[in-house]
């Protein structure tokens, strides 16, 4: 049996969360009676349409129509994707910009038109360069491009792109796009343009907004090459009007005149001819926003969300599981190209104050983002693994360098959180009493399978349980439920109402089906390898599906490799990559195990078998790789996220096409000559 791990945190007066309080809710209204989170939960799968309906009856949402007692039908099969809370109306951008009253009309907030509601801060965090927009202002900005839009011809169900940082200005065109019934879609500057026409290709929008600078890692990069190659991409797009260009130094644009079928942003809104805010009438099921898979070895899947799962996750993710409210603060470090980016405008719907962090996390210094905190009195931080790491491996303290009395909760998503950092994240750098949320779920959902919530204590490792609402279970190969304890496919057996409506241009479903319901009949499958721990419940993932490791017939997940190598090497090695192989003419799957190197230390064979020794003292001999090789890089997303399944079917013997989604893509190249691993093998012994 498992042994418990240690508890790190627990909330001293949890009757007081949001989330304690809605359970007390639903208690009353349907006469049931919670033990604890695990029971919540329960219920909220078995009793999806009277969990799902008091959510939204709770929460201060913009709505009218007709709300059925029946918001779903819970006979329907997963796979159908069944309509939810057919008769509502609702418009995303007024549920952002305003509140509901507790009937469905739309209020503003108490006091709220001069309070702050965006904070935009550009890399490195010079106060000078701070820019902030009041509710007033932001509503006012709006307004006029919601305005210039309509008149310029866009309507319902067009869809709009913004290629930029994490500015004002993208944010206005989310919310002037939405209010209008239009599809928001986004891209980062610093995706290439093959990646960027990936995209844009896919969605056919109406409009581009670009930025004409970025800056990103001390550098300041001109994008008017972007904007040509985007143009004439697109010139074959019917529906492509063109491109606006936002001047993202204020009194510095770039010269745009040479370029066709582009405009500037002033120029653009000279087209407004109202100050008035104008919602168009939406059902819930109606799409909103376009967001795309990593695509890494291929053109990404344009997934469509809904407008009412977006709004009614926002209440439920946000209230209750991250206890953020009116009084918060939230930096979400993100860009546009990110699914985390939509925690900006839902941080809004809640009331609270978002900060806009555009470029690198890391200049001038690794400790920026926490000496905001202090600066910017955050109460809500997300971050990543690998920013955790690099804080650690520079000796950052956090709670030495800032004033951290405000923080009261700091998420953790993009990859597996190593038990070796929750230790840390408490006994060196955090205070105790921040909730460490280590979250999981992503752009497929516009959502969370697996979450924090308040109201339980947290251990080391994992998830801490699963998102209200989300039917999540462990199946095996054969497509039956595994006991607590055993590793197997994250799956979901319920509909929930942030399943995509479709994705786009995929004619029939067939994309979609294969996406995420062939592998097992009546479940979706989300293509995460875990284990629910038997005594915390928490979740433990051990790495992607297509990413098990299965040599002899073993499976396990690279997680599980990487936190050994964190846990005893950190020291060395600063990053890794494990990958099975199998080639055609193999009869077994071997583990291959990639080291990149800390400046200053040299890969040895002492250091490869420390390495092995550790696994197999750790682990298993099963999990002990067959071979260890240096690396010179590590392919990652231009989200930062760690790359494995090029690297695998590389050394697998396969020639594949670097996505546009890759910020490395030419380190796949060195790769290829491990395909000969025997050879390679001998040959690195010769030089060791």
């Amino acid at each position: 049996m498992a042994s418990t791990p240690r508890k790190l945190w627990e909330h001293p007066a949890p009757e007081t969360t949001a989330m304690w309080k809605f359970k007390s809710s639903l208690e009353q209204h349907a006469g049931v009676r919670f033990q604890d989170f695990h029971d919540l939960h329960a219920y909220s799968c078995a009793n999806r349409s009277a969990f799902w309906r008091h959510a939204f009856s709770h929460f201060p949402i913009v709505w009218h129509g007709v709300l059925s007692d029946q918001v779903v039908d819970e006979s329907a099969r997963i796979e159908t994707n069944p309509v939810w809370f057919p008769g509502v109306k609702v418009n995303y951008a007024q549920n952002v910009l305003f509140t509901g009253d507790g009937s469905g009309h739309a209020i503003a907030r108490e006091k709220e038109d001069d309070k702050i509601a965006l904070t935009e801060v550009r890399e490195g965090g010079k106060p000078e360069e701070m820019r902030r927009l009041t509710w007033k202002e932001l509503r006012a900005r709006v307004a006029e491009l919601a305005s210039a839009m309509r008149n310029r011809g866009l309507k319902k169900g067009d869809r709009v792109a913004v290629v930029g940082g994490n500015s004002i200005e993208a944010l206005t065109v989310l919310l002037a796009t939405t209010s209008l019934g239009a599809v928001f879609s986004s891209s980062s500057a610093d995706m290439g343009i093959k990646g960027i026409l990936d995209r844009l290709l896919q969605i056919r929008p109406s409009y581009v907004f670009f930025d004409d600078w970025a800056v990103y890692n001390g550098k300041t990069i001109d994008l008017r090459p972007k904007i040509r190659d985007t143009i004439e991409g697109l010139r074959s797009i019917a529906e492509f009007r063109g491109v606006i260009v936002h001047e993202r130094f204020a009194g510095k644009p770039a010269d745009i005149s040479s370029i066709s079928i582009c405009e500037s942003w002033s120029n653009f809104i000279q087209a407004a001819t109202s100050n008035e805010l104008v919602f168009e009438d939406c059902c819930f099921s109606d799409p909103v926003l376009i967001v795309f898979s990593s695509g890494t070895t291929g053109p990404p899947k344009c997934i469509v969300h809904a407008i009412g799962g977006m709004i009614l996750n926002a209440h439920k993710e946000g209230r209750l599981h991250h206890c953020v409210d009116e009084k918060s603060v939230h930096l979400q470090y993100t860009t546009t190209g990110w699914i985390m980016y939509i925690q900006i405008p839902s941080t809004l719907v809640l009331g609270g104050q978002a900060i806009l962090y555009d470029g690198s996390p890391f200049q001038p210094d690794p400790s920026i983002l926490i000496r905001l905190v202090d600066k910017l009195n955050i109460t809500h931080l997300g971050i990543s693994p690998r920013y955790m790491e690099e804080l650690q491996r520079n000796k950052i303290v956090p709670r030495d360098i800032a004033d951290l009395s405000r923080l009261q909760v700091v998420t953790s998503t993009g990859m597996v959180l190593p038990g070796a950092l929750f230790n840390w994240f408490y006994d060196v750098a955090f205070p105790p009493r921040v909730h460490l949320g280590n979250i999981s779920g992503g752009t497929d959902l516009a959502a969370c399978f697996t979450i924090q919530n308040p109201v339980s204590p947290l251990y080391v490792g994992g998830c801490q349980h699963m998102s209200l609402g989300m039917d999540v279970q462990v199946f095996g190969p054969d497509g039956k439920r595994l006991p607590d304890g055993e590793p197997g496919e994250l799956v979901c057996v319920s509909a929930f109402p942030t399943m995509p409506i479709s994705f786009f241009g995929d004619k029939g479903g067939e994309k979609y089906f294969k996406s995420y319901f062939a592998r097992f009949e009546g479940a979706w499958t989300h293509g995460d390898f875990i284990a629910v721990h038997p005594q915390t419940k928490q979740i433990e993932f051990l790495g992607r599906s297509d990413g098990v490791l299965n040599p002899s017939g073993v499976r396990f997940g690279s997680a599980e490799i990487y936190n050994v190598v964190n846990a005893h090497f950190s020291e060395h090695v600063a990053d890794s990559i494990c990958v099975g192989q199998r080639r055609p003419q193999d009869n077994d799957e071997k583990v291959l195990l990639f080291l990149l190197m800390k400046e200053g230390h040299k890969f040895t064979k002492s250091l490869v078998r420390d390495i092995k020794q550790a696994i197999r003292k750790d682990l298993s001999p099963r999990h002990v790789p067959a071979f260890v090789f240096e690396t010179r890089e590590i392919p990652v997303t231009v989200n930062m996220k760690k790359v494995e399944l090029p690297v695998k079917q590389i050394v697998s013997g396969q020639k594949i096409t670097a996505s546009g989604t890759l910020l490395n893509p030419e380190s796949l190249e060195y790769y290829y000559q491990f395909a000969d691993d025997a050879r390679l093998s001998a040959e690195l012994d010769a030089k060791l």
